[in-house]
């Protein structure tokens, strides 16, 4: 198979060549938002981010959002320098400057900024933090369910690196990701380091048997906002829903399967390891949660 589809995958908007990023404070145009080579970032993956999604001019779980990006900066120990409304100032300031509406991504970025020597030890960053916005006009366009490969990388112990953590160092999903294309799908499916079935390389991942859905236990898996949506509308709505260990097996004759996450919303699965997922397109219940989750983020 060789035509990939992303969870990512966005409508081409020409307007993006246009916006202008904020970067420590100043806004800049797209071909001069850069940042240096000793940044930690760049150098290291030292650092935290957010992504947030635009829905008729209100930035969706904004609050939830910034806990996370707050709790993660002080778990690594890095001071963001600005204050919870300082940070939602900038990313208004930015929307503005852009003049979004609705159907625009933000990603938030947070280093522990430019190093004095490129090497690893976090003294070395004595500039302060790299705080960067960056905003793209984002309507989502993934043609068909996607199709997901289990990969051998795991999500690890929280000894040596959370994968709670919203970190700069992706370097271990990426090379998931990696093996899911060579392996003629779109995604990794990972496992935790039981071998149950955990999340994939970017989203949550869930399962509908039977009416009931299903998810990780949350122990190995990024503790993504929009997975706690989904699993409240589901308590909200009398729908049976559990955190709980399952393996591939239980996957394989799962009704449907479905992905969360903030740009995607409820991401449809198809196809898991060559083995068809239902019917393999959108099922009801998938569909159903997608209905209200649109509810609550434009109720």
């Amino acid at each position: 198979m060789s035509d990939h589809v992303s969870t990512h995958a966005a409508e081409e908007d020409a307007r993006n060549e246009a916006i202008v990023i904020w970067v420590n404070g100043k806004l800049k145009p797209k071909a001069e938002a850069l940042v240096s080579v000793y940044d930690s970032g760049f150098m290291l993956g030292d650092g935290v981010w957010e992504g947030l999604r635009l829905y008729n001019n209100r930035w969706s779980f904004i609050d939830e959002h910034m806990d996370r990006l707050f709790e993660a900066a002080k778990a690594i120990d890095l001071d963001i320098g600005m204050t919870r409304d300082q940070m939602i100032s900038a990313v208004l300031e930015t929307q503005k400057a852009n003049a979004m509406i609705t159907d625009a991504h933000c990603r938030l970025m947070v280093t522990r900024g430019i190093k004095t020597r490129p090497f690893q030890h976090p003294k070395l960053s004595q500039q302060g933090p790299t705080v960067v916005i960056l905003m793209e006009h984002s309507r989502p366009s993934i043609p068909r369910p996607i199709r997901l490969a289990t990969v051998p990388h795991l999500r690890g112990l929280p000894m040596t690196q959370d994968p709670k953590l919203n970190s700069h160092s992706k370097l271990n999903c990426i090379l998931a990701c990696i093996a899911a294309e060579k392996a003629g799908a779109d995604e990794a499916l990972m496992l935790d380091v039981h071998g149950f079935v955990n999340t994939t390389n970017a989203c949550n991942f869930f399962i509908v048997k039977k009416g009931q859905v299903w998810t990780s236990t949350g122990d190995y898996c990024m503790n993504g906002i929009t997975r706690q949506k989904v699993i409240d509308l589901c308590r909200a709505n009398g729908i049976p829903v559990f955190e709980r260990n399952f393996s591939l097996v239980d996957t394989y004759s799962a009704d449907e399967a479905f992905l969360t996450g903030t740009f995607g919303a409820q991401t449809p699965v198809g196809i898991i390891d060559g083995r068809q997922i239902g019917t393999g397109q959108m099922g009801p219940m998938t569909d159903r949660l997608r209905g209200l989750y649109k509810d609550l983020v434009f109720g």
